[in-house]
């Protein structure tokens, strides 16, 4: 069956042995919002979306939860952002104004866009705001725990360090009253109550119960969360997956801290964008999902991550590419309802489609629709074409190559030879004789062409390009030539002089 052949039912198998026949399991992800939020990051999302497709298709209650570390300190003013902003240096950024709209947060603002393209693509997981669970002080008791371990954690994470922890270290740090900062020093605690003293010379003890202003370091911040939600399944980016990195101390602070076993755990290789440097929010190279989104539908932009396991990397394209990307897809679609597709195919469509239909869906090509959206013939479309029109639309505007663009011209310009004007008059002659049915049968009345005027292929479809686009290539041409069609060319070729 497909679980042998495809990693997220592996996986779920793997969760089901391993953690148990459980009323719900919970499936977790999450990020800082300290930037926009890249493509490379909804890897994590999508790789925990499709293990919850499997679970659930094995009759599983799942819970899927997305936590936005949004009590995280502002580090650093990113490319693009005033410089003004390094006054919010070392605050929240759920407490910060965005640079780009001043009724949201900086973390807010990258949120929100963050989950609307979610939903774009078929992913709606319950989102965790950890500002706000910080803020309400849901993390009290395990932080008071935390502290009281504060030697195993400290123990626990110099087996990984060149240089050991400072001996004042403390697994919490703490946002001023005053300032907001972080600029702060524990000075003391006892149970609940903590004291500080502040940058901003400011002093206080206070109740961690009461006051939600504390926030809890990674690595400590990692498996507490597991704790407290249950985790059973959570991937992770490769950086966190190196030996002596914050999972190999997540584990063991769970389960020596926090009396926790660890979740089920996926890494994850990066991708990149075909031809583009490696992402990064702070630099300004942050290709975000709605970009991609732009260009491909939401099924074929799921197939795309489908198709690759966690463990391996790729390249996402907006060159020429993405036809191929569609053409894929197309294929995997039509041999799913031919019966044709292997168990590893069938997995792969179904977790690429949220709702499988009945009967294949009437989609035209993305080539073909290319063609379409160039000449403007798109009225008559279904649903399904019209939204791969709108892609195909913005990926010509933005992306595809000059091979790609073309232009149907009005009147066939001076310049040609003898030999160029009885081609192309024989074209003529050729679309007078009927009203050919489809491409293949008009490419194969090209043959009559080729004999009579005794020229190759290839100069035949320079010629017929150049007087029809005025350009040396381009759609195949009898495509081109119905698109357009019968009529108009006809019509065309009548200008020659």
């Amino acid at each position: 069956m497909a679980e042998k052949f495809f990693w997220a039912d592996a996986l779920a198998d793997r969760i089901i042995k391993e953690k148990g026949d459980k009323k719900e399991y919970v499936c977790a992800s999450g990020i800082t919002p300290s930037g926009q939020v890249h493509i490379g990051n909804f890897r994590e999302v999508i790789t925990t979306d499709m293990v919850v497709r499997a679970l659930r298709d094995k009759g599983k209650k799942v819970k899927f939860i997305y936590s936005w570390d949004d009590f995280d300190r502002f580090r650093k003013v990113p490319k693009g952002v005033d410089k003004g902003y390094e006054k919010y240096l070392g605050m929240p950024i759920s407490d910060i104004p965005s640079p780009f709209n001043k009724g949201m947060s900086y973390a807010e603002f990258n949120e929100k866009e963050f989950e609307n393209s979610l939903k774009n693509v078929h992913i709606e997981p319950e989102f965790i705001y950890q500002s706000e669970m910080n803020k309400k002080s849901s993390y009290a008791d395990l932080i008071k725990l935390a502290l009281g371990k504060k030697e195993t954690i400290v123990s626990i994470l110099n087996k990984y360090r060149k240089e050991p922890l400072p001996k004042d270290w403390l697994p919490i740090m703490i946002y001023c009253k005053k300032c907001k900062k972080d600029t702060t020093k524990i000075t003391s605690h006892d149970g609940y109550n903590i004291s500080y003293k502040c940058e901003c010379d400011s002093e206080q003890t206070v109740d961690i119960r009461k006051e939600g202003i504390i926030s809890i370091r990674w690595r400590v911040d990692w498996p507490l969360r597991w704790f407290y939600e249950k985790v059973d399944f959570e991937p992770g980016g490769i950086d966190h997956s190196v030996h002596g990195g914050s999972f190999t101390t997540a584990k063991e602070i769970s389960k020596q801290v926090f009396g926790f076993e660890p979740p089920i755990y996926q890494f994850y290789e990066w991708i990149s964008i075909k031809g583009g440097d490696a992402f990064s929010s702070s630099s300004g190279n942050a290709t975000t999902l709605k970009e991609v989104g732009e260009i491909y539908t939401p099924e074929v932009l799921r197939f795309l991550f489908v198709g690759t396991k966690p463990r391996s990397a790729f390249e996402i394209s907006f060159d020429n590419d993405v036809i191929k990307r569609y053409e894929d897809f197309d294929m995997l679609e039509k041999k799913y309802f031919n019966g044709d597709a292997n168990p590893k195919e069938k997995r792969m469509y179904e977790l690429s489609i949220i709702k499988i239909p009945k009967k294949k869906p009437e989609r035209e090509g993305f080539r073909h629709l290319v063609s379409l959206v160039q000449i403007g013939k798109t009225d008559n479309l279904n649903q399904e074409s019209k939204d791969r029109a709108e892609k195909a639309k913005s990926w010509i505007e933005k992306y595809a190559g000059d091979d790609i663009k073309f232009e149907v011209r009005e009147k066939i310009e001076a310049g040609l030879t003898k030999k160029e004007k009885q081609v192309l008059l024989k074209l003529k002659e050729i679309l007078e004789k009927k009203t050919y049915k489809n491409d293949q049968e008009l490419f194969s009345s090209f043959y009559e062409i080729l004999e009579k005027e005794k020229i190759l292929n290839t100069e035949f479809f320079d010629i017929a390009y150049r007087a029809i686009i005025g350009k040396k290539k381009g759609p195949r041409l009898a495509s081109l030539i119905i698109n357009i069609g019968q009529k108009k060319v006809i019509k065309l070729l009548e200008t020659i002089k």
